[in-house]
């Protein structure tokens, strides 16, 4: 039987590739994007109560209303907005399926969608996918700052919908005020542009700085479908929960799409987390608790050959090699795997181009005993 491939160029995923070479060779794992501590006991006893006292059915196909209320909550308190958890906020299996979902109800075939690379590898096949055809935007280390001039130059009457990362995976780079205002400028220029936010990581963001959502400015509100992860936040990624929150009309068109996907999600989780978000230290606390761990792991490799780049936000921290070798990152990758006995993931899986900039990219969202001996390994390279 011969079937034509929708997406002919992908293959096996870096991570799983690093991931399981990383278990070949009993190494540590600092390569995919997954804590190695566990998740609270009391959010664990909480999802164990509702299981017995019987919420194992299907929940409502857009989640449990006070879940949504929770969450509509917790917005309000951290931007100051008001969001319709009946109208505004749907539950999702993971922030990677309201990304799915979002790019899924935008996209038809010969739209164009700008993303800006290193990109999260889901954006540009659930594209594609749906017939659309990604324009890339190559942001550059050490800043990787947006020339949203230069972008304005990449817009075309196709163009239907840009998708930013903020904060920033791989790359460890947060949006500031000013350059939300800039992407704004663009939507008063197109009647037929959207936006994608993923906010996977809004609450692990340093050094003083604000998460800058979507959420927070009107005109940028109006036209986004905003994606955020409770894995992400509460460490439990396998889990697959998340929302998407979008207005009114961009809602209803994403339900349509999220009703015949997953239809609905883990239902006494759900209630779980409701409960869990009635005390906000639980996702407040996060930054300090990321600072420490991104912090230990830079004393820890300050004494080695890597030279780290700076890392505002996420739990992934980036470092330049040049000093160590100069052969291809995926090279250094496999050979620190399989002969110092810790894989890192290469910058260059980030770009369609394999873009080498000789940069690799840690996991810092482990205990601090598999960072220090992570880093012990490390000052060997």
């Amino acid at each position: 039987m011969l079937m034509s491939s929708k997406l002919p160029g992908i293959g096996t995923s870096i991570f799983t590739v690093i991931s399981a070479l990383a278990q070949e060779h009993n190494a540590i794992n600092l390569g995919q994007g997954f804590p190695d501590y566990p998740t609270s006991e009391h959010l664990m006893d909480l999802v164990n109560k509702y299981m017995r006292q019987g919420y194992n059915q299907y929940a409502p196909m857009p989640g449990v209303m006070r879940l949504r209320e929770r969450i509509a909550e917790k917005i309000e308190g951290m931007y100051g907005i008001n969001v319709d958890p009946d109208r505004e906020i749907t539950i999702t299996s993971g922030a990677s399926e309201a990304l799915f979902s979002a790019i899924a109800c935008l996209i038809r075939p010969g739209d164009e969608v700008i993303i800006f690379e290193p990109a999260y590898d889901l954006y540009r096949p659930a594209v594609e996918i749906f017939g659309g055809v990604v324009k890339t935007y190559e942001l550059l280390a050490p800043d990787f700052q947006v020339n949203w001039n230069y972008l304005k130059r990449m817009m075309s009457s196709k163009t239907r919908l840009i998708i930013i990362n903020n904060p920033h995976n791989p790359s460890g780079k947060v949006f500031k005020e000013s350059d939300l205002l800039e992407l704004e400028k663009f939507l008063d220029s197109s009647h037929d542009l959207f936006i994608v936010s993923d906010e996977a990581y809004e609450h692990l963001i340093f050094d003083g700085l604000e998460h800058q959502s979507v959420l927070r400015y009107p005109r940028l509100r109006e036209r986004a479908f905003a994606a955020f992860s409770f894995g992400k936040t509460f460490h439990n990624t396998g889990w697959k929960i998340g929302y998407c929150i979008a207005p009114p009309a961009l809602t209803k068109e994403f339900r349509k799409v999220h009703q015949f996907n997953v239809f609905s999600v883990n239902t006494p989780m759900q209630h779980a987390f409701a409960a869990f978000l009635e005390d906000p230290i639980e996702y407040l606390g996060l930054s300090t608790f990321f600072t420490h761990k991104r912090d230990l792991f830079l004393d820890i490799i300050e004494k080695s050959r890597f030279t780290p780049l700076a890392c505002e936000g996420t739990y992934f921290q980036t470092c330049l090699y040049d000093r160590i070798s100069d052969e291809k990152d995926i090279d250094l990758c496999r050979r620190l795997t399989t002969d110092l006995g810790v894989a890192a993931i290469p910058f260059s899986a980030f770009y369609t181009n394999g873009t080498n900039q000789n940069i690799i990219r840690f996991c810092f969202a482990k205990k601090d005993e598999t960072l220090e001996r992570a880093g012990e390994l490390l000052l060997k390279a």
